[in-house]
């Protein structure tokens, strides 16, 4: 598999080899949509970028003392592309990784990260429970409530979106 980028087959199935918790997998199809969305508005690689987002917490359920460490490992000893290993460790820059942020679909990534989590918890305080009718203005919101979905760091989406020259007002 050596600098092809591998399908998103691959992608799911080796995600799914090393995590069976439903929570994990949402998260990784969440970040995933989130990341492809992202990649549309910058006019880049959505395949790319949504595989990324998909792989990003490979390692987590099994190995979360070692998180982007162990990613890193399988992915190169599976072969993939440095440029997606590169992508899927730095967003864990600053806590779990060394790696820092450096193109733009890294910094997405690592906003993207946090940013889907926000998402999450505040569609499920809905009455519908469900993404498909959240608006920015609900999120953004909840973004002030600092108890609101305490475990979401704020500042690490704020800065993925300052490196993005993303800007928004809560």
């Amino acid at each position: 598999m050596t600098e092809q980028i591998p399908t998103r087959q691959q992608a799911l199935d080796l995600l799914m080899q090393y995590n069976k918790s439903q929570a994990l997998l949402r998260h990784a199809l969440a970040v995933e949509a989130a990341m492809r969305q992202v990649a549309k508005r910058f006019d880049q690689d959505q395949d790319l970028w949504g595989i990324v987002g998909l792989i990003h917490d490979l390692d987590y359920e099994q190995f979360p003392d070692q998180h982007c460490t162990m990613t890193a490992q399988i992915l190169r000893q599976a072969g993939w592309p440095e440029v997606i290993v590169r992508a899927a460790i730095s967003h864990g820059w600053g806590r779990c990784s060394q790696v820092e942020p450096q193109t733009l679909m890294e910094w997405a990534l690592y906003a993207v990260d946090e940013l889907t989590g926000l998402v999450a918890a505040t569609a499920l305080v809905r009455p519908s429970r469900s993404v498909l009718d959240l608006t920015t203005k609900s999120v953004l919101k909840k973004w002030g409530q600092k108890g609101f979905a305490a475990g979401v760091d704020r500042h690490l989406i704020e800065q993925g979106a300052q490196m993005l020259a993303w800007t928004w007002q809560s």
